[in-house]
């Protein structure tokens, strides 16, 4: 009963920070597609806690935005007001990322020294608390490349600063199942082992490409579907820069690549489906399944919707939060695909 009553303090521990770490992905969406990332040029660690309080301290604010390139050269009319606007959406991803600092190492200090949690999973949690750390420099590595030569962020430093939340994220939440599902669950069957982590390994892998479309703007072009404009390869690139090692810095071949890679996760989901429900040893992973297959379908529909419109804030924003469910029921999958005798 002891260790039960530990245990279920860890799980809504880690549901909370896993739940959190979610709401950093979306708010983080949305700081980039609103380009609020570069409001804020200086990285104060602890100053940088409490937002302007007065006039003063606005204005402050303000000049040294006007700085930076992305005011001199695309923002220049931008008033007071509006820059209020972009600083908060990162002031609020910024503040967000503290708070999942705070309330990740203190409870994590308890458990430690309570010993309620095996040495193998407590370096598995600080590995974790270092990830988290590591993703604060990465943010600002990120915000960096903004902030001298260019109006835009780097768009390779954007999708490492995206994948690296990912991987917390399911670094989570595999620990949130491995504490609240520890009782002896096993099954005889499994699928290929291969199949559900390949499936989601292609997944944090497209949500990486993915990040390079946004930090390139690639989803505002060939906004038509199946083909884009009137061919399946965009004609402004040619094979040559497919293979070419510059190709994720041109936004149509990225765009491509992003679409392409959605139809193998889909046809690699295929196989997963049918093997599931043709195979009744492997019954108990159906549902899950299901829940995949809704998922997916949503994905799908929210990225076409999103090239079709433009990258329209709305539906980008919602084809994000998209993945973050897509790349749940997926682990989940692989969580109940490995417990087996």
């Amino acid at each position: 009963m002891i260790v039960e009553n530990k245990n279920n303090q860890i799980s809504i521990w880690l549901l909370l920070i896993t739940f959190l770490v979610g709401f950093m992905i979306i708010v983080g969406g949305l700081t980039r597609l609103t380009d609020s990332g570069l409001s804020i040029t200086r990285w104060d660690l602890f100053k940088g806690i409490l937002p302007p309080l007065n006039s003063l301290q606005w204005n402050a604010a303000f000049d040294l935005y006007k700085e930076i390139p992305e005011f001199k050269l695309q923002n220049y009319s931008m008033s007071l007001n509006e820059f209020k606007i972009i600083y908060w959406w990162e002031y609020a991803h910024r503040l967000l990322g503290r708070v999942i600092g705070i309330f990740y190492i203190l409870p994590l200090i308890y458990f430690s020294l309570k010993r309620n949690i095996s040495k193998n999973s407590i370096l598995s949690f600080y590995l974790i608390f270092l990830l988290i750390c590591l993703q604060g420099f990465i943010g600002w590595y990120m915000v960096q490349s903004g902030l001298t030569e260019r109006t835009d962020v780097s768009h390779y430093r954007l999708s490492v600063h995206l994948t690296l939340a990912f991987i917390i994220f399911v670094m989570l939440l595999w620990n949130f199942l491995k504490f609240k599902y520890n009782t002896n669950i096993h099954y005889n069957k499994k699928l290929p082992y291969f199949l559900p982590n390949l499936f989601l390994f292609l997944i944090i892998l497209q949500i990486s490409i993915g990040a390079l479309v946004s930090g390139l703007d690639a989803g505002k072009i060939y906004q038509s579907w199946p083909l884009m404009n009137e061919s399946y390869f965009p004609d402004d690139a040619s094979l040559k820069n497919l293979i070419s090692l510059k190709s994720f810095e041109i936004p149509s071949i990225v765009q491509f690549i992003h679409r392409n890679m959605a139809y193998l996760i889909l046809l690699l989901f295929i196989v997963i489906l049918i093997m599931t429900f043709k195979n009744r040893d492997f019954f108990h992973l159906r549902k899950t399944t299901l829940y995949i297959l809704l998922a997916l379908i949503l994905q799908i529909f929210l990225g076409i919707f999103t090239v079709l419109s433009g990258a329209q804030i709305v539906l980008a924003s919602m084809h994000q939060i998209g993945s973050i469910f897509l790349i749940s029921t997926s682990l989940i999958l692989v969580f109940k695909n490995s417990k087996i005798n």
